[in-house]
């Protein structure tokens, strides 16, 4: 069983300050994910946004202009920060928020901070421009760029007491990550084509005659487009069914900013099997009204009683 600090924890003035800071970044930076945090308690959401900033800052080394070398010291300067707050050197006058926030969280809540080191050696992948010949060795990526701030989240949510199967929470929280993270490339194809990268496995692609890649707002001529997107989306689809079973796991607010994330992702994941082609002309994106529904149904544990009773009928 994982279990949090579940009580209000007195927090110093300059450690506040800090925690705004990443509130700030998270509510500019991540619109998805804010949905989400917004349901948690106090403690937790502000634990959750300092996560948030510091993996922003990674993931914004690894999309800037630089070039790969001066990204690659960057990123390496970031583990060495990341090493300082794991042993506890980071003071609470530190001229970092991130930082001093981070520390705070890694104080009050069992956060396995070894994720974040996952999370840079994931951004070290694209700052070399790896490609995947199959969805095992895309796995390998998705798990550090996405299952690991799942298996991280998993720290500040806790499970409940007495919950069954809670020894698997962190491989459930580490499949969901991984169909947040195949939603994301689907969506983002021609974007990432744009900036020269390329995330769907190879052995995909050339099954379904995409192997030229997606430079423009229609698919390759020849080419099953459409196919590509319903056999990953299908691929999603599983990963979620997986994933979901760590909702029951989770107290009734973390449960609800889970399925709030994640119900947002399977909506976007809806439309994109509808429409494959529009992920080539633009990003395809939730309307607020749309997502503000997602959250009031996690929130109402709709989605972790449909997988608790769908989970005893397996077992009857």
């Amino acid at each position: 069983m994982i279990r949090t600090v579940e009580s209000e924890q007195h927090v110093s003035a300059p450690v506040l300050a800090a925690y705004s800071y990443c509130e700030a970044v998270t509510g500019q930076q991540a619109r998805n994910f804010a949905y989400g945090i917004r349901l948690l308690p106090t403690s937790k959401r502000r634990a959750m946004s300092a996560l948030y900033a510091f993996s922003r800052r990674v993931d914004d080394i690894g999309d800037g202009t630089l070039t790969p070398d001066v990204k690659a010291a960057r990123l390496e300067e970031t583990r060495a920060l990341l090493a300082r707050v794991r042993a506890g050197e980071v003071a609470e006058d530190d001229t970092d928020p991130v930082a001093v926030a981070l520390g705070h969280t890694a104080e009050y809540f069992p956060v396995p901070l070894g994720g974040l080191d996952e999370l840079i050696d994931g951004v070290l992948m694209d700052v070399r421009g790896e490609t995947y010949e199959t969805w095992d060795d895309l796995k390998v990526y998705c798990r550090c760029v996405a299952g690991a701030i799942g298996r991280l989240s998993l720290g500040v949510f806790g499970t409940e007491p007495g919950a069954r199967g809670a020894e698997r929470a962190p491989e459930y929280a580490d499949t969901l990550g991984l169909a947040l993270q195949l939603t994301n490339i689907l969506r983002d194809v021609r974007e990432d084509a744009e900036g020269g990268r390329t995330y769907l496995p190879a052995d995909d692609l050339a099954k379904f005659g995409c192997s030229t890649g997606f430079d423009g707002p229609t698919p390759p001529q020849g080419s099953d487009f459409a196919g590509l997107v319903h056999f990953e989306v299908r691929r999603a689809r599983a990963l979620f069914a997986e994933g979901y079973r760590l909702l029951p796991m989770l107290d009734r607010r973390s449960g609800a900013c889970v399925a709030a994330m994640a119900g947002i992702y399977r909506r976007l994941l809806d439309r994109i099997e509808r429409e494959p082609e529009a992920v080539l002309r633009g990003r395809v994106s939730l309307p607020g009204r749309e997502k503000a529904y997602v959250a009031v149904r996690g929130l109402s544990g709709l989605d972790a009683r449909h997988v608790s009773r769908r989970t005893v009928r397996r077992r009857v």
